[in-house]
């Protein structure tokens, strides 16, 4: 009976040591990160994230300062740059503005139509000439619409209607200055004789736009005969 007594004293006394064994063994299970192993603890500010890491912050703030010191130095670079570009410039004079009408040589036909001071009928985009001057460009543009024969036998229709149309307007201007200077017993002729050019001359025109070369050659020799006719006349 003691025997059995005392083994169950001893049964406690083990019991009780293996428990307070695996209590000790739960506290010391709370097992902390290694140094190498923590995560590092951010704080933010004003300026950007500051990492608590010291060797990681030291890099990534040497790195900040060299690229604010390469954008220091493409600024300076480019405000030199600026400067010595407007050092070299060089003042342009630029004078008044000539008249609207007749300011430069040879530019009274386009300065014209945009002078306002004149009446609307002296505006226009041929140059006027007196009536001897008149009569030699009605000449020459007689001889540039007889050269449409050319553009007529390689059927180059476009430039034929645009050539036509061209030189009968400086042509008829011409005419029309050269006849209001003439006698009145000289300008029913002339007048007469315009009329039946300009109407071949449409004719032909209008040959040129079907793209018709029997009409077109048709045509071309009566307002060939009718401008040596004409030409006659102006002396």
């Amino acid at each position: 009976m003691a025997q059995a007594i005392a083994s169950i004293s001893s049964l406690r006394g083990t019991s009780q040591k293996v428990l307070e064994g695996s209590i000790q063994l739960s506290r010391g299970s709370r097992l902390e990160s290694p140094a190498s192993q923590r995560v590092p603890v951010t704080a933010r500010s004003g300026l950007g994230v500051v990492k608590a890491n010291g060797n990681r912050g030291e890099e990534e703030g040497k790195s900040g300062r060299r690229a604010l010191l390469g954008l220091f130095a493409v600024g300076v670079t480019g405000v030199s740059f600026v400067n010595s570009v407007l050092a070299d410039t060089k003042p342009i004079k630029i004078g008044p503005p000539p008249p609207p009408s007749g300011g430069l040589p040879g530019t009274l036909n386009s300065d014209e139509p945009r002078d306002l001071d004149l009446p609307i009928k002296e505006r226009f985009y041929i140059q006027p000439l007196p009536p001897t001057e008149a009569a030699k460009r009605a000449k020459e543009s007689a001889k540039d619409i007889l050269n449409v024969k050319e553009l007529i036998d390689k059927k180059q229709w476009p430039y034929v209607k645009s050539d036509l149309r061209l030189k009968a307007s400086y042509l008829r201007y011409d005419l029309n200055t050269v006849i209001a200077a003439k006698p009145t017993e000289e300008k029913k002729a002339l007048k007469q004789l315009t009329s039946k050019l300009f109407s071949t001359i449409d004719d032909l025109d209008h040959a040129a736009k079907i793209k018709s070369t029997t009409e077109a050659e048709k045509y071309y020799t009566e307002t060939k005969s009718a401008l040596d006719d004409l030409i006659v006349k102006l002396g």
